[in-house]
């Protein structure tokens, strides 16, 4: 299995986020990819290669316009504007107010943006670009062929909407490899995020479309972030229903409980039988990430990959969260061992 890998992520570095109230270095920091491409490289499972340059044309088929050239000029405007980095967001628009894009930096923090998990230093567009081209590099390692590829994207994506960024996501890099997959072939993708969050973004990106299932298992949204999705009555709308399944846990949840949902939802992603199969890794399931609440420890990440092998499908996996430093790369390797064992 090889492993895309790009060090461009260490532009998205010094950033800050809001957090029990208080403005904290992110739990989102480059030392997450540092341990992950240690471990996995440790394991020997194939070479780590560089991203391909793809430019902004397929993530324009997911996300507005508008969207991108915000992301691409953000730095720009704020340095303009004579402010000091970094950026985060302080206002957001509520039910009710327009959708009409401001003028000011301000306004367009809050346009498109959903909290104050998103942080700009000057070099984080670079690595949002970066990470992007790591997933659709592993898309086309599918295409060529591959059984199985590794994007160790960041940041992340699953939480960033067609137009709007949050939760560390800014650019939706497995919705973004899953529109290229279909747009070179594939007729249906299947879309299994195992974060310990919803992926709010990606669920909203093909909620009305019956070319891509997106499968959830998450933390119960009453309890928890993203809060506003991820309920178990969302399947879908319009062409899209029933293609869309969540499955939410409480906080506390171990691994026999959580394995059932994997199960049900694998189960489900035979039926539906697609051409190729995405895997939003996170591994913020496990027992001491500091931002989570459920009770997973490293060797079930063995029987969590063993079990996406036995669906037998191309497979994707692109990196998503996972919080606990000292233990993200094992996890992940693990996964993927057990994916490749399986």
């Amino acid at each position: 299995m090889k492993m895309v890998y790009s060090p461009r992520h260490h532009g998205h570095s010094g950033h800050v986020e809001l957090y029990n109230g208080q403005i904290l270095p992110a739990f989102e920091k480059p030392e997450r990819a540092e341990m992950i491409r240690a471990a996995v490289e440790a394991r020997g499972f194939g070479p780590t290669i560089g991203p391909s340059a793809h430019g902004l044309d397929p993530v324009a088929r997911v996300h507005s316009p508008a969207y991108v050239r915000f992301l691409s000029t953000l730095t720009e405007l704020w340095i303009a504007d004579g402010r000091p980095f970094p950026i985060l967001p302080s206002f957001w628009r509520a039910p009710g107010m327009r959708r009409l894009e401001p003028e000011t930096v301000d306004g367009k923090l809050g346009h498109y943006s959903f909290d104050a998990g998103c942080c700009f230093v000057p070099g984080t567009w670079d690595a949002i670009q970066s990470s992007v081209d790591v997933a659709l590099t592993g898309a086309d390692l599918i295409r060529a062929g591959e059984a199985s590829a590794y994007a160790l994207c960041r940041p992340p994506g699953h939480h960033a909407h067609d137009e709007t960024m949050g939760g560390y996501c800014y650019i939706n890099n497995a919705a973004v490899a899953a529109q290229a997959l279909l747009d070179s072939g594939a007729a249906r993708v299947a879309i299994l995020d195992v974060d310990y969050h919803h992926g709010n973004g990606t669920q909203a990106i093909f909620y009305d479309r019956a070319d891509v299932l997106v499968c959830n298992i998450h933390a119960d949204p009453k309890q928890e972030f993203p809060y506003f999705l991820g309920h178990a009555d969302e399947t879908g709308s319009g062409a899209g229903e029933g293609f869309n399944a969540n499955y939410p846990l409480p906080w506390g949840t171990g691994f026999a409980a959580w394995s059932a949902a994997l199960d049900d939802a694998c189960r489900r992603i035979e039926a539906y039988g697609p051409d190729v199969l995405l895997v939003s890794l996170g591994v913020d399931t496990f027992k001491d990430d500091p931002i989570s609440q459920f009770r997973l420890d490293s060797p079930d990440y063995f029987a969590i990959g063993s079990r996406i092998a036995k669906l037998g499908r191309p497979t994707l996996f692109v990196q998503e969260g996972g919080y606990a430093v000292e233990a993200i790369g094992v996890n992940v390797a693990n996964t993927l061992e057990g994916f490749l064992q399986g």
